[in-house]
C-alpha cells in the first residue's frame, strides 16, 4: 500500500487499520439524510480505549493514591466481620462500611469519620477515592500532615508546583478526602491554611471527607463549627479498636488453643 508522500507502508499495517477511519482516527459524521458531514470530524470508536485510558491514567495522577497500599483499600476487601469483635462493635463497623459505600455512590455534603488508629477509617476513606476512580470521576486524596508539607515546598525554587496551583486545586476538588486531620503540626499557618480550605468548601457546599482520631472537643473551634452543622455534615463514630492489635490477639488467642489442644 503506497502513502500520498510515496512511501510503501507494510502489509500488516494496512491489514490492523480501523476498518472505519481507515487508520485516520477520525470520521465524517452522518447527516440525517444518511450522507456524511464532509463539513465536521469527530473521534473515531477506535481512538475510545486509547482515550479512556489517557484519562484514567490523569484521574489516578489527580487522586494522590500514588502509594500501592491506599489503591489496594477497596470495599471488597474491607473486613468489618472480624470475629472477634463484640456484636456491637461489628454491628457499628458494618454500618460504616454502609454509609461510606453509600457516600460514594453519590457524594453528597461531609462525611467525617472519626475513631482510634488503626479501626479502619483511612481504608474506608480510600475505598471512597477507589470507588469513585473505577466510576471514571475524580476524587483527591490527601494527608494533611503531607499536603502541608507540599504546600510550603511550593516555595522552593526547586518546586515544580506554584502555591496556588496546589492549593486551588485542594480547594476546589470535586470530593476531597482529608485523612489524618489532627495529626499536622499545630503551628499558625498550618491552621491558618486548614481552615481556608475547610471553610471555603463548607461555603461552595464541596463533598468532602474527613477521617480524624479527635473528637470535636479536641477541635479548634472555628473548624470544628463547620463539622456540626447536621444539616450538611454526617460525623460517624468508628468504634471498633485498633485492627493490627486486634488481629496480633487473635492470632495469639488461635495459637494458645491449639498448644492446649496438643496438649
Amino acid at each position: 500500500m503506497e502513502t500520498l508522500s510515496g512511501v510503501k507502508e507494510p502489509e500488516e499495517a494496512a491489514d490492523s487499520a480501523c476498518p472505519v477511519c481507515k487508520g485516520a482516527g477520525f470520521v465524517h459524521p452522518r447527516l440525517p439524510s444518511g450522507q456524511p458531514d464532509y463539513s465536521r470530524t469527530v473521534p473515531c470508536s477506535c481512538t475510545r480505549q486509547e482515550r479512556d485510558k489517557k484519562s484514567r491514567g490523569r484521574l489516578q495522577r489527580y487522586s494522590g493514591l500514588d502509594l500501592e497500599l491506599l489503591q489496594k483499600m477497596t470495599f471488597d476487601n474491607f473486613d468489618w466481620k472480624r470475629v472477634n469483635l463484640p456484636p456491637e462493635q461489628r454491628e457499628n463497623l458494618k454500618k460504616a462500611y454502609d454509609t461510606t459505600l453509600e457516600f460514594a455512590r453519590s457524594p453528597q455534603g461531609w462525611l467525617v469519620l472519626q475513631g482510634d488508629t488503626g479501626c479502619g477509617k483511612t481504608h474506608l476513606a480510600a475505598a471512597i477515592a477507589n470507588y469513585r476512580l473505577k466510576e471514571d470521576k475524580p476524587a483527591k486524596f490527601e494527608v494533611v500532615p503531607d499536603f502541608l508539607d507540599h504546600l510550603r515546598f511550593t516555595f522552593s525554587p526547586e518546586s515544580t508546583v506554584t502555591y496556588d496551583q496546589l492549593f486551588e486545586e485542594v480547594k476546589n476538588a470535586p470530593l476531597l478526602i482529608l485523612d489524618d486531620f489532627g495529626e499536622q503540626s499545630t503551628s499558625p499557618w498550618a491552621e491558618e491554611k486548614l481552615y481556608q480550605v475547610i471553610n471555603y468548601r463548607y461555603n461552595a457546599r464541596l463533598a468532602t471527607v474527613i477521617t480524624t482520631r479527635l473528637t470535636t472537643d479536641e477541635m479548634a473551634s472555628p473548624i470544628v463549627s463547620r463539622f456540626l452543622d447536621h444539616q450538611f455534615s454526617m460525623i460517624f463514630h468508628i468504634t471498633a479498636p485498633d485492627y493490627r492489635t486486634d488481629a496480633t490477639a487473635n492470632r495469639k488467642k488461635t495459637a494458645r488453643g491449639r498448644k492446649e489442644r496438643r496438649g
